[in-house]
């Protein structure tokens, strides 16, 4: 059987999901080997803001729009480092290219530029990042916690959080009102 590679995919939370960290998310997945998975959660925004990170971090926050976005949860694995998605790929100390147009970097300096205004047009900062070790992911998958579509950036960069969810099933031909929230029982 050929491995699958889930590299530029949404991870869609099914019903059943009872992680709480995962119950309703929309995950993208930066990396998927047979080491394992890394992924981040594109819509679950929190209360704090760029401002507010930037101003922890010692850095200036630029303009107000910058300042106001919001700064996600990427995951529950180490939620004191911070990952950004963003595009274009650009030129960063620590960037790990996912597409054509679309990288993740974990560097500083790429959060100087966006405070600077010379930053990416289009970024979602997280802190945090969803993992799985070797193999976890495929069995996840084999006992129908998520649902996978290859990824659509225009559906994070494009939408408002609370819309992704809901455009990612789209992109399946899928209404979510459909899915029941029962498991079934033989």
């Amino acid at each position: 059987m050929q491995p699958v590679n889930l590299t530029h995919h949404f991870l869609i939370a099914m019903p059943s999901m009872v992680d709480p960290n995962f119950a309703r998310t929309l995950t993208y997945i930066c990396e998927h080997s047979e080491q394992g998975a890394l992924g981040l959660v594109v819509n679950r925004p929190t209360d704090m803001t760029l401002g507010n990170l930037f101003r922890q971090m010692g850095l200036e926050a630029g303009d107000d729009a910058i300042g106001r976005q919001p700064v996600y949860f990427g995951g529950p694995v180490q939620l004191e480092r911070g990952f950004v998605l963003h595009q274009p790929v650009g030129e960063w100390q620590s960037s790990l290219r996912l597409g054509d147009d679309v990288a993740l970097t974990t560097s500083k300096d790429i959060l100087e530029a966006a405070g600077g205004g010379t930053g990416p047009r289009h970024m979602l900062v997280t802190l945090g990042y969803a993992g799985w070790a070797a193999g976890q992911l495929e069995q996840e998958l084999a006992q129908n916690a998520w649902l996978t579509v290859p990824a659509d950036v225009s559906v994070i960069f494009g939408l408002p959080p609370d819309e992704r969810f809901t455009a990612a099933m789209r992109l399946l031909g899928i209404d979510p009102g459909s899915l029941s929230e029962e498991a079934g029982h033989a």
